[in-house]
């Protein structure tokens, strides 16, 4: 069949080139481990089995990545059968393809795939983790004001904030344990989209292949994507909550707030303007999340609405579409991960900033309630009028102003002394006072540390050991071929 030059240069002849690049290795792996397996079940003869093993060694990945797209084959799967054929005749080789179809071997390609990357996106998100950890326990007592609705609020800590961005990323880590864990599912077997009547053995291959366990049923093996748009929500949802605080961090940078600094080797100056500092690596971050985040939306555009069953367009033409948002998702993590592991926070002006606006009168309302006895609603009133009066009495001592505030509300007066109206309303004391479970105080910050060290050690362990249950497959999967 010659296929139309236009249908050439807009389908096949990219699909090709993507298949080159994504899924060569992982189309070469399925024809091994199926080989072993339908020679394990007597359904391959053995003289022929190992003509087949010998010819698919002869292959040579390189080669096949210089190939340009000819016309004269369909695809990269046909494009190695031939290759293979070339090598051990039609006849031996045809036998590989007993029991299988291009459905359920595109299947298995894509999971292998998707599988990588996710534990890609998952080490470069604990990498990031890693590093906000250090920065908390570098400023556990590093007071800053927190804002709500865009305005200064109350007192906080850096390590308090950095430790709300780490939880987040635990819980972003759990998605992505989940969606690989959906992934990790063995199709090869399924077919077309009804299996086969051979005797094969499903569980040998999804061994060899690395697989946890083969998918269930065949139908759905071939026609469900949910496994796929899952890894793409985990990774919007996770690029949506760090672009979030990569837009906090981007404020901090600026010359007015000048929180935080970062190195040199992520800022670049302007062509004309000699004194700027310009924190462009968390910009790209910003903008390379936004960009795979758009993309994990058009993958599920993409699917919407779409036949369930075996259908192209979750197959050939989507499949760079995923590979694009896990690499600039993969991009966006390391990069803010990277940028942050250098910078640096202003703890001066952090604290300077803590100790204006009246950011810490909440907690003269507090203290009013606690230790006087005062409803909380008449200590809101008063700390409420006192910042009023305080603002029209500047040159009076606030002990007195909140004598006086404290007359008209109560009808009776309210006297503290003035070191220790100060101390009330210091930064410092607004943090040390809340004990709360996950609150700001350095004390409660310290046990957060380091419960999140420790979850954080357990997911590097999971990272580590399933890419090497991934690496010990593939050898063991050569030593099978081998041994044919």
């Amino acid at each position: 069949m010659k296929f139309d030059s236009e249908y050439v240069s807009c389908v096949l002849n990219e699909n090709f080139e993507d298949a080159k690049a994504q899924f060569l290795v992982p189309l070469m792996a399925i024809h091994k481990a199926h080989l072993v397996m339908l020679t394990g079940q007597g359904i391959v003869p053995r003289a022929e089995a190992r003509a087949i093993s010998r010819a698919l060694q002869q292959v040579s990945i390189d080669d096949i990545r210089q190939v340009k797209y000819d016309g004269t084959y369909e695809d990269l799967f046909f494009y190695v059968e031939r290759l293979i054929v070339e090598r051990c005749g039609d006849d031996v080789a045809g036998r590989l393809h007993t029991a299988r179809s291009r459905n359920d071997i595109d299947m298995t390609m894509y999971r292998m795939q998707q599988r990588t990357l996710i534990l890609a996106l998952a080490g470069g998100a604990l990498e990031l983790r890693e590093t906000l950890l250090k920065h908390a326990a570098e400023h556990r007592e590093t007071v800053f004001a927190a804002h709500t609705h865009t305005q200064p609020a109350q007192p906080s800590t850096i390590a308090h904030y950095l430790l709300a961005v780490v939880e987040q990323l635990e819980r972003d880590a759990g998605r992505l344990r989940a969606a690989f864990d959906s992934t990790n599912r063995n199709p090869l077997g399924a077919c077309a989209i009804t299996g086969t009547g051979f005797p094969i053995d499903r569980n040998r291959t999804t061994t060899l292949l690395g697989f946890d366990a083969p998918t269930g049923n065949t139908y759905g093996s071939i026609a469900t994507v949910d496994y796929l748009l899952e890894s793409a929500s985990a990774t919007a949802v996770m690029l949506t909550g760090l672009g979030r605080v990569v837009q906090d961090l981007l404020l901090w940078c600026t010359s007015e707030f000048a929180y935080l600094r970062l190195s040199d080797g992520f800022v670049q100056c302007s062509s004309i303007m000699p004194q700027k500092r310009n924190p462009v690596a968390l910009e790209h971050a910003r903008a390379i999340a936004s960009k795979a985040v758009g993309q994990a939306g058009a993958i599920t555009l993409a699917v919407h609405n779409t036949p369930f069953g075996d259908i192209v367009d979750t197959e050939d033409d989507l499949q760079p579409l995923v590979f694009s948002m896990f690499k600039d998702a993969i991009r966006a993590v390391r990069l803010v991960a990277a940028a942050m592991r250098e910078a640096s926070f202003d703890r001066e002006k952090l604290a300077a900033r803590a100790e204006k606006g009246w950011i810490t009168v909440t907690e003269l309302a507090d203290t009013l309630t606690r230790d006087r006895d005062v409803p909380f609603k008449t200590s809101h009133a008063i700390a409420s009028r006192f910042v009023a009066a305080c603002a029209a009495r500047p040159d009076d001592p606030k002990s007195l102003v909140l004598k006086d505030v404290s007359v008209a509300v109560l009808g009776a007066p309210i006297e503290y002394g003035e070191e220790d109206l100060s101390r009330i309303l210091g930064a410092k004391h607004f943090v040390a006072v809340r004990t709360t479970p996950g609150g700001p105080a350095p004390s409660v910050t310290a046990k957060a540390i380091d419960v999140s060290l420790a979850l954080l050690a357990a997911d590097q362990e999971w990272v580590r050991t399933r890419a090497a249950a991934l690496e010990a497959a593939e050898k063991d999967l050569n030593a099978a071929l081998t041994a044919l």
